[in-house]
């Protein structure tokens, strides 16, 4: 009785769970500090927040030589709801990266966004999001990707005047709502059809289920799929994305585009691969169409958005963060035709080093669009307009990232993510597919190419006109933390193209 008693009791690796953690507490310690803290020193919290995102990376480290469990249901069990292995540690660096990036962003928003709630809420968002790809099991997973959604949606509505903020937090809450509540009808129809929650015990068990349940199990795989298919912006579950990104405060869009997507993401990765592995003839041809759909979608769109006076630059990112997502889908959606006994790390590996390719240089776009929000307000795709004659370093930057989006030198490491998807899909057989993602990759170099050829377009002649505002306002100096975002994004862009086979071997290592 002792003995079981002792098998009982849950003991914490403190060091495993760590990196959410420190995110968790030093969001509830912003919160509480805001309270006491004059007005005048609270800018303040957004320093103390950058230095707990650089301690929750460093705490990375210690979990760096091999993989570790904990809340396992009895003492030695394999069925454990939080484990740290490689593709665990590649998230939570994305996760982190990508919040720090999006916190230097932040620390000078013209937006003038409240400093406690605001830095509280991201920060709980990034725990959230960092807690997920560690997660073993489904209540885990649903709960972690609900605590990295409901901070989002205040954090879309925080500029509490503007009304087209509050419309697009409005939009996102309800399809995220709807999104979960068809993920948890799933889930329930998995855990009818099973009786377990974790996701190694579900792949054995949907393994074995009995013939009057498997209808069941089908019927609740799907309704899962279509869960996260909202959450990652996948057509025809996008609705939301373009009037979401341009109400929010830009580097809250730059957060959704990245962070967000890399969280779904990496929920979707572990349903798929591990858990409902044995129902790969029904997610694998499912995520094949939601790849083909969403990819077409979002270029089409973003092709229509020109370089019109009345176009939004944030629109164009949102509708080509879309077309990015349905690349993304693709090596995940040959990871389930290359059938259950296959070993799914290089699909997966594929995923993961497109989305470290992505958050770098999608961060980095957003960043050069918050340089240019400082002198206009409206940041339209014709405000861009020679920049390279006001603001060369940030025009070349912003080059070097529409390029590596369009997969095209000098951005190596953007043509050899997309040549990696691309092997993917034709290695599974599917051949319509690479056709397919072939023709959008052509239809995103002619809105990727026309953005950069206006960066160093010559100015309109009504630009010219000496004495007038517009060419005063470029003389405002950038602050310091946004140079240091775009630089960033833009050394990493650059070393990853210098050695793009290291995104792929240290992103494929040995997961799971």
């Amino acid at each position: 009785m002792t003995a079981l008693a002792s098998d009982l009791i849950q003991s914490v690796d403190w060091i495993a769970v760590a990196p959410p953690t420190i995110t968790a507490v030093l969001a509830l310690a912003i919160l509480v500090a805001d309270l006491f803290m004059p007005p005048q020193r609270k800018p303040l919290l957004g320093q103390i927040a950058v230095g707990g995102l650089v301690l929750a990376g460093l705490s990375l480290l210690p979990l760096l030589h091999g993989s570790r469990a904990t809340f396992c249901l009895t003492a030695g069990s394999h069925d454990c709801s939080y484990v740290t292995d490689h593709f665990t540690l590649v998230i939570q660096l994305l996760v982190f990266g990508g919040a720090l990036l999006v916190a230097l962003l932040s620390l000078h928003s013209p937006d003038n966004l409240p400093a406690g709630e605001f830095w509280f809420l991201l920060l709980s968002s990034a725990a959230g999001a960092a807690l997920l790809p560690a997660a073993r099991d489904l209540a885990t997973l649903v709960i972690a990707l609900e605590v990295a959604s409901l901070p989002a949606f205040a954090l879309v509505g925080l500029k509490r005047d503007d009304r087209l903020s509050s419309e697009a937090a409005l939009k996102f809450f309800l399809s995220s709502v709807t999104a979960t509540a068809v993920m948890l009808l799933g889930v329930s129809f998995v855990y009818g059809a099973t009786g377990t929650l974790h996701l190694a015990a579900l792949a054995d068990a949907l393994g074995h289920t009995p013939h009057q349940l498997d209808t069941l199990a089908r019927t609740g795989v799907a309704l899962t799929l279509v869960g996260f298919a909202f959450k990652l912006a996948a057509a025809p579950f996008h609705f939301w994305v373009p009037d979401t990104y341009t109400g929010a405060p830009l580097p809250v869009a730059a957060y959704l585009s990245v962070v967000g997507k890399t969280s779904g993401f990496s929920g979707l990765i572990l349903i798929t691969v591990i858990a409902f592995k044995h129902y790969a003839d029904v997610w694998g041809p499912a995520l094949a169409v939601l790849a083909a759909l969403t990819m077409t979608v979002g270029n089409t769109a973003a092709l229509r958005q020109g370089p019109g006076h009345s176009r939004s630059a944030v629109r164009l990112l949102a509708w080509s963060s879309v077309g990015q997502a349905g690349y993304l889908l693709v090596p995940l959606a040959a990871a389930g035709y290359a059938g259950p006994g296959s070993d799914p790390a290089g699909h997966i590996g594929a995923t993961v080093s497109y989305a470290l390719m992505y958050g770098v240089v999608n961060l980095g776009a957003f960043g050069v669009a918050a340089l240019v929000a400082q002198t206009s307000a409206d940041n339209r795709i014709a405000d861009y307009r020679a920049l390279y004659a006001t603001r060369p370093q940030a025009a070349l930057a912003m080059a070097f990232f529409l390029l590596c989006l369009a997969g095209l030198p000098p951005g190596i490491v953007g043509l050899f993510a997309k040549v990696v998807v691309f092997s993917s899909a034709i290695g599974a057989g599917l051949g319509w597919l690479a056709v397919v993602m072939a023709v959008n990759v052509v239809i995103a170099l002619y809105y990727y190419l026309r953005w950069t050829a206006l960066l160093f377009a010559r100015p309109e002649a009504a630009a010219r006109a000496p004495e007038t505002e517009a060419e005063a306002v470029p003389a405002l100096r950038a602050p310091a933390s946004l140079k240091a975002a775009i630089a960033l994004t833009a050394l990493a862009g650059l070393t990853l193209s210098g050695a793009p086979q290291l995104v792929l071997r240290f992103t494929s290592g040995t997961l799971f």
